[in-house]
Formats: C-alpha cells, sequence, structure tokens
C-alpha cells in the first residue's frame, strides 16, 4: 500500500473589505471589469456635464429680478422664479388669498407626514382626515367665515396637486382592493364585471379618462344638473388608478400557497376571516413596491388635468411663464424649480416605502 503525502490546500486571498466607503466602492462601482468601465463612463460625463452646468446655475446665474439684467448674462436666471414664485405655487387663485391656500396646503402636509407614522395608526386618524378635508375644502372654497368665494375652477398649484393626487390614492386603495379580489372570484359575474372594468381602463390613457370625465360626462346628465369639474376629475383619476393598483394587488394575492386557503378552511375560517387574517396580510406586504410605485405614478400624472383646465402645478408654470414675454425665455429655470419639488416628494415616497418594506419583512429576517 503506497503512503499518502499530505499536500496542504494553498492559502486563499483575504476577502475585499466590504464595510467603509472603499468597501462600498469596490462592491457596487468597481466588482467587475463592465462595472468598473461603466462608472468610469458616468464619471467622465460628469466631468465634462458638471462643470458647465455648475457655471450656469451658479457661477453665471443671476438672482436679480431683473429681465434686462438676465437677457444679458450668460447662465441661469433664478430671478424668473423669485418673481413668478408665488403664481407657480398656487397659480390663478386669488393673490390676495393666496394665504388661505398657504395654510391649507401646510396642514393637508401635516396630516399626510402624520399619518406615515406609526404612533398615529389609531381609529381616530380617520376622523382626524375627515375633519381636515372638511377644513380643506372650507377654507379653499369660502363663502363662510367672512371668506372671499373662490370657484374650484381656479383652484390651482401646489395645493390642487396635493389635493388630487392625496385623495384619489386613499380612495382608490379601497376599491382596488375589491377589485382585485373580485378578479379571483369564483362567481361568473363579479370576475367578468372587474375584469371589463380593468381592461377597459387600463386600455385608454388617463387623458382619455380625464377628457370623458369633464366634458362628455356632463352630457349624459339631465338638464340643470351638473358635478363640480373639481369632483370628476378626481372620479377620473380615482377610477384610472384604480385599475393599475387592482392588479398590482391580484399579483400578490396570487403568490399566496393554495395551502395556506385549504388550511384556513380545515379550521373553519370564512372566507372574509381568511382575506382579512391571512391572505391580504402577506399579499400586501409583497406588493408594497408596486403600489408605491402607482402612488408616485399618480401624483406625477395629476399634471395632465391641465388638459380640462385645472392648472395644477405644472399647468401654473406654464401660465406663470407666459404672462409675461419678458419672462418667457426663462422657462427652463421654471421647469427646473417645479422638478425640484415634484423630486422632493416622489423621493420621499420611495424611502417610505423602503421603510415600510423593512417593517413588514422583519418576519423574514433571521
Amino acid at each position: 500500500m503506497t503512503a499518502q503525502t499530505f499536500q496542504p490546500i494553498p492559502a486563499r486571498p483575504a476577502p475585499h473589505r466590504s464595510a467603509g466607503l472603499i468597501g462600498w466602492a469596490r462592491t457596487n462601482l468597481f466588482s467587475d471589469a463592465m462595472t468598473t468601465l461603466g462608472t468610469l463612463l458616468v464619471l467622465l460625463a460628469f466631468l465634462y456635464v458638471g462643470p458647465k452646468f455648475f457655471h450656469w446655475a451658479i457661477t453665471n446665474a443671476v438672482w436679480a429680478v431683473d429681465p434686462d439684467v438676465c437677457h444679458a448674462a450668460a447662465g441661469a436666471c433664478w430671478g424668473v422664479v423669485r418673481e413668478k414664485f408665488r403664481f407657480i405655487l398656487f397659480g390663478r387663485y386669488p393673490f390676495e388669498e393666496h394665504w388661505r391656500a398657504l395654510l391649507v396646503t401646510v396642514v393637508l402636509l401635516a396630516l399626510i407626514i402624520a399619518s406615515c407614522i406609526r404612533a398615529f395608526w389609531k381609529p381616530w386618524l380617520s376622523a382626524v382626515w375627515v375633519a381636515v378635508l372638511v377644513f380643506y375644502f372650507t377654507v379653499m372654497y369660502g363663502g363662510v367665515f367672512g371668506l372671499r368665494r373662490v370657484e374650484t375652477d381656479v383652484w390651482s398649484g401646489l395645493p390642487l396637486t396635493i389635493l388630487l393626487s392625496s385623495l384619489s390614492m386613499i380612495m382608490a386603495f379601497p376599491i382596488a382592493l375589491f377589485i382585485a379580489l373580485g378578479r379571483r372570484s369564483g362567481m361568473p359575474a363579479i370576475r367578468s364585471l372587474c375584469t371589463v372594468y380593468v381592461e377597459l381602463i387600463r386600455g385608454v390613457p388617463l387623458i382619455s379618462v380625464l377628457f370623458m370625465a369633464s366634458f362628455m360626462f356632463p352630457l349624459l346628465m339631465p338638464a340643470g344638473f351638473n358635478i363640480d369639474v373639481l369632483i370628476r376629475v378626481l372620479a377620473g383619476i380615482t377610477l384610472f388608478a384604480a385599475a393599475y393598483m387592482a392588479e398590482v394587488i391580484r399579483g400578490g394575492l396570487q403568490a399566496i400557497p393554495k395551502g395556506q386557503l385549504e388550511a384556513a378552511a380545515t379550521l373553519g375560517l370564512s372566507y372574509w376571516q381568511t382575506q382579512r387574517k391571512i391572505v391580504l396580510p402577506q399579499a400586501l406586504a409583497m406588493v408594497v413596491p408596486g403600489i408605491m410605485n402607482n402612488f408616485i405614478s399618480t401624483f406625477k400624472d395629476t399634471s395632465l388635468v391641465a388638459i380640462v383646465s385645472l392648472y395644477e402645478l405644472t399647468g401654473a408654470m406654464g401660465m406663470a411663464m407666459n404672462s409675461e414675454a419678458q419672462w418667457r425665455p426663462f422657462r427652463l429655470e421654471g421647469y427646473l424649480f417645479i422638478a425640484v419639488i415634484y423630486f422632493t416628494f416622489c423621493y420621499s415616497m420611495s424611502r417610505y416605502s423602503r421603510w415600510i418594506e423593512a417593517q413588514v419583512n422583519k418576519s423574514k429576517q433571521r
């Protein structure tokens, strides 16, 4: 029998450092040849464009509210934002009543932020929402407590954007939930009705829905009966968002193993008990990114209401730039200003979505 000589395995190189800035850069920016090449190309592009943008936006920019100086300058004219920011934020709402629009916007945003904090997830939160919405419409519309009446067709700017997006999201969620459950129903009539609704709404663009809600729907109403244009637009956005959200929720419902439903039936749970205690908590946790993506899309889609003469943030900015010919060449600065506002809201929703994902996935962490 031949004796075997022990051959030690060669020492492996030490693992790369993964903590700290250097470790993060090695893992995410220089992990392989293609990633390194992409990082270098992006860096070169930034080095080429970055200094030019910095000189245009900062070094050579004009901050004075003087169109003549802006026309002669080589950089951005941020004076147009200083001159028009109230018109951009509040649009056609009467200038002397802007304090009302600012007040309701701050109150509504404060409630939205509070609703995102777990400590405020109490039964009374729904009553607070009702009270704040009543306060919003009372202050914005006026006609009471000595407030000047302002018709809804001149509500515009940021207050209108936040109202349309928040209300449509709140109302679309329960509709989408029932539609998603209906599409998985064992009753052919309910399943077919929900399917027709989803396919019909998803088969047309939002502009068509808003056009129908604003111009075609009143033609079907009895003579002398009219629904406010703001209500019609809000209903159109809600139904449109609900159709897309229903499919997101249905994807989560389909991911639930059939064995869990059979186990619930064995325990004697009813259909609604099974959905409320077993299916929906798991399904909604799975589709948090999709739901938040739908929320962000709805927030940005409110810019399309300008087609029915409701000027939210984007529409108000366009009116502000077109109101005086001397400021029209500086529309880019106006768009950058509202782009920062949109990015702030959308990025905040995205980060909140990440937090929700972390909370619902704690049970899966080891």
